[in-house]
């Protein structure tokens, strides 16, 4: 059986349509165990939300790609290895499923980071890009130092699940979570 709910709450008055002002703000996440937050802007723990952390990375064209690039930008991130055979095709599927209903949305971007940055080089991720049909500049594919790219998954984006258990930080980072950031990096 399938049980399904919704957040939206009905107006009493059953004339009146709710509208897109209407709908519940989404979440935010603070801490790695995912328990969602409504934090309403006049809230003094507003100003406290946590943000991905600052980085620099090198995506498909070989450019630099931090933060300033998805500067006042909504986007969608997950991790992945180009050679993966288990989840890393679905969640790229995915990802082109997502940027064909915002390819016209400037203010939507993807970006996806390789776990496996050793043998992800600037020429492979471009290969992979091109193998899904990625817009240069709608979609990133980004490596640097797997120690970078290990800490970003974990405490910026809390993307690795195990982590939060083992704490060992040589463990391969793997995770089929897609990450919501806002435009003010949240």
């Amino acid at each position: 059986s399938v049980l399904l709910f919704s957040c939206n709450q009905k107006n009493s008055d059953s004339t009146s349509e709710s509208t897109d002002s209407e709908k519940l703000p989404l979440p935010f996440f603070n801490s790695a165990d995912f328990t969602p937050e409504w934090i309403d802007e006049a809230d003094p723990e507003y100003k406290n939300i946590h943000q991905i952390a600052d980085f620099n990375l090198t995506n498909q064209e070989g450019q630099i790609i931090s933060n300033e690039t998805f500067e006042d930008k909504i986007y969608v991130a997950d991790f992945f290895f180009t050679y993966c055979a288990g989840i890393c095709p679905k969640l790229t599927k995915h990802m082109h499923k997502v940027q064909e209903h915002f390819e016209d949305d400037p203010d939507v971007l993807l970006l996806s980071h390789t776990v496996m940055p050793a043998t992800d080089s600037v020429s492979v991720l471009r290969d992979y890009a091109d193998q899904h049909q990625a817009i240069d500049g709608k979609w990133h594919f980004v490596t640097g130092s797997e120690e970078v790219i290990y800490d970003l998954a974990r405490t910026s984006y809390f993307a690795d699940e195990d982590f939060q258990k083992t704490k060992d930080e040589s463990a391969f980072v793997h995770t089929e979570n897609f990450i919501l950031i806002d435009r003010e990096g949240r």
